[in-house]
């Protein structure tokens, strides 16, 4: 008997606990980085979601998609502004931002989830308002934090069977008023509001690391808090963790920051003894 079928069939077999573990679980997934520009890497991501719901998981996926945005706004011409490091986003950027975000990369996550045989829908944070932000800092403009979430529609798509696949535009309280929020900060809020099991942070970097460079592959709020404050913890990891951190405080059972160019990385930390990746969470989480 060939011994790929043999190692496939043991594998699946020591995933069962996992698969009965997450049955029925709301697991929110952000997706991004540079997996979003490769086609193979996206159907493998695309695959693995499948899976999950076909398990009888709850996915839901938020996604990026700065590239894309920095490459439209090169081709019309739209000058950018840069305070402390983050772009301004004026009325002219915003428009660029919810056309890109919610049309082009949203719909190709889509679609690449229906060509792996799943029932996806695409939405953004105005539908049903399910994100409602505010002005993160005036100076910056149509940049926003989520202040309000109706989940409901994520919950109705989870009845019909569907996987969310959630662009990070915002409604705000204004008439007429759209913001862009971060990626990872709207899984956090979305993955808040619906307490969901885990919250999935994939990123191009395995994890975090300690002073010596190791990933660290369990932290406890506590111990993250420490590594902020003496500085092991610096640059883009920051808002990833502070992400995980606020998550956590809104109910979310644990979060995970992992490699996401890692290929199965999602199935590895769910179904695996070894995960893959960071895990943040209360010491008696699960």
């Amino acid at each position: 008997m060939n011994r790929d079928w043999i190692a496939t069939a043991r594998t699946l077999s020591e995933a069962l606990p996992y698969l009965q573990r997450y049955s029925g679980a709301i697991v929110v997934v952000k997706f991004g980085g540079n997996a979003m520009g490769d086609a193979d890497a996206m159907a493998q991501f695309a695959r693995d979601i499948v899976l999950m719901k076909q398990v009888g998981m709850n996915p839901v996926v938020v996604h990026g998609g700065g590239p894309m945005i920095n490459e439209m706004l090169d081709k019309l011409g739209i000058q950018s502004e840069f305070i402390r490091g983050k772009r301004v986003t004026d009325q002219a950027t915003v428009e660029v931002v919810e056309m890109v975000l919610t049309g082009l990369v949203n719909k190709r996550i889509v679609q690449a989830i229906m060509d792996e045989g799943g029932r996806a829908v695409g939405l953004s944070g105005k539908d049903d308002d399910l994100l409602v932000a505010e002005a993160d800092d005036p100076e910056l403009g149509f940049v926003g934090r989520p202040v309000e979430m109706n989940t409901q529609v994520l919950r109705d798509l989870f009845d019909a069977g569907i996987i969310p696949v959630v662009a990070p535009v915002a409604t705000g309280r204004g008439a007429n008023e759209t913001f862009n929020v971060n990626g990872d900060t709207a899984a956090g809020a979305i993955a808040g509001a619906l307490e969901a099991d885990r919250l999935l942070l994939l990123t191009d970097v395995p994890g975090v690391k300690d002073a010596s460079g190791e990933v660290v592959t369990q932290l406890s709020p506590d111990q993250t808090r420490a590594m902020i404050a003496d500085g092991t913890i610096a640059g883009g990891m920051i808002p990833k963790v502070e992400t995980a951190l606020v998550a956590l405080e809104k109910g979310v059972r644990a979060v995970v920051i992992l490699d996401g160019r890692l290929p199965n990385a999602s199935l590895l930390e769910l179904f695996t003894e070894h995960g893959a990746g960071s895990i943040i969470r209360e010491p008696r989480s699960c």
